[in-house]
């Protein structure tokens, strides 16, 4: 406990952007020296000390104490529309660390472990496009995702990478996100936005586990892919959007209905039909259909974009995945009945009521595991 208290003493310091002997100053230490060693875990804190640190920093106890929080933990990157402030993203950022948190301690008392290995791809920012192009079209075969690679993507990046998927409700504006964290790196995708967006922020993400350690990417990026400003960050982006869209839409599967399309056929019509068969946004296909040669720039300008929208469907009709994953749901279910948690615990770290965690379990078809 010690040493969880320790780590988010520094990370709520860090945050605040104070030195040690700012901080110190505040506790009314001596010197700087004793705060590092608390620090450092080689000097406990009272409980006068914490109380002291709760009002300095003026969170609750949990804040430094709840195993079941991400404090000081992982690293996100949030796909997000401008209008997502930073206060909205560090709420959000909060509740989806004690989700992952919530998951990460349930295996650990089952005794599920993890590998320190992950998969890494051999880019970096000085790649060109057709690099991650390759990149993508090789993971294409190597995964075997098959002729729509969106129906097998989850599937690839649960095994291949060890990742946990979570479909989430998020606020309007946020996309998803990734979270590097050792030993279970994470998706979250907003199960509210439409299928092709959920599939290209997937393959995004994945892109970022893929090459966390030698491009980390920013806290927030734009997820309408209007890049702001110049330089690594921009070209990150960039790449992670190129590998996305060739995972998601190989060159000879795009060549191949290019081709039998007829040339009276409605171009708007055409993509959106070929779009939803792809599992992937009109607007998406649009663009690696451009990049590839197989739309021409007259067909670019006489594309009217609103008519792409949700690939032409009403948003109400499309389906939408259940919350979080069966992999979440059997490992919650297994916690309750084996008492690791209580139900009320787990309704508060979820944002659920009972009635939500009933109707939570039997989207999945698991038994209730607690009484009403």
């Amino acid at each position: 406990m010690s040493d969880i208290i320790a780590r988010r003493l520094k990370c709520a310091r860090e945050k605040k952007g104070w030195t040690q002997a700012q901080l110190a100053s505040r506790f009314g230490f001596k010197d700087r020296q004793t705060l590092a060693a608390v620090e450092a875990g080689k000097r406990k804190i009272t409980a006068d000390e914490l109380v002291r640190a709760m009002d300095i920093f003026g969170v609750e106890i949990e804040f430094f104490t709840d195993s079941m929080r991400l404090v000081g933990e992982g690293s996100f990157n949030w796909r997000a529309s401008r209008e997502a402030s930073a206060d909205l993203l560090d709420q959000f950022e909060d509740r989806a660390g004690r989700w992952i948190a919530l998951y990460r301690k349930l295996g650990e008392k089952a005794g599920k472990t993890t590998s320190p290995l992950q998969p890494r791809l051999v880019l970096s920012e000085r790649s060109s496009f057709e690099d991650a192009w390759s990149a993508a079209e090789a993971l294409t075969g190597e995964w075997q995702l098959g002729e729509i690679p969106a129906l097998r993507l989850e599937s690839a990046i649960k095994q291949r990478l060890g990742a946990l998927v979570l479909y989430v409700d998020a606020p309007a504006g946020i996309s998803g996100a990734a979270c590097q964290l050792p030993g279970l790196n994470t998706i979250l995708i907003n199960r509210n936005e439409p299928e092709g967006r959920r599939h290209f922020d997937l393959a995004h993400e994945s892109f970022h586990l893929l090459t966390w350690e030698q491009m980390t990417p920013e806290h927030k990026e734009l997820a309408d892919g209007d890049y702001c400003g110049k330089g690594r960050q921009k070209r990150i982006e960039q790449l992670a959007d190129n590998f996305a869209g060739t995972l998601l839409m190989p060159r000879h599967m795009l060549a191949a209905r290019r081709q039998s399309r007829a040339e009276d056929r409605d171009l708007h019509e055409w993509l959106n039909e070929t779009a939803t068969e792809l599992c992937v946004s009109a607007q998406s296909l649009k663009w690696r259909l451009f990049y590839l040669g197989l739309l021409s720039k007259a067909d670019l300008m006489d594309i009217d974009d609103r008519k792409l929208t949700a690939n032409g469907r009403p948003m109400d009709k499309q389906p939408k995945p259940h919350l979080f994953s069966a992999e979440f749901a059997q490992r919650l279910h297994a916690g309750l009945l084996a008492g690791d948690l209580s139900a009320r615990r787990a309704g508060s770290l979820l944002g659920m009521t009972f009635e939500d965690l009933t109707e939570f379990f039997e989207s999945y078809e698991l038994p209730v595991p607690f009484d009403l």
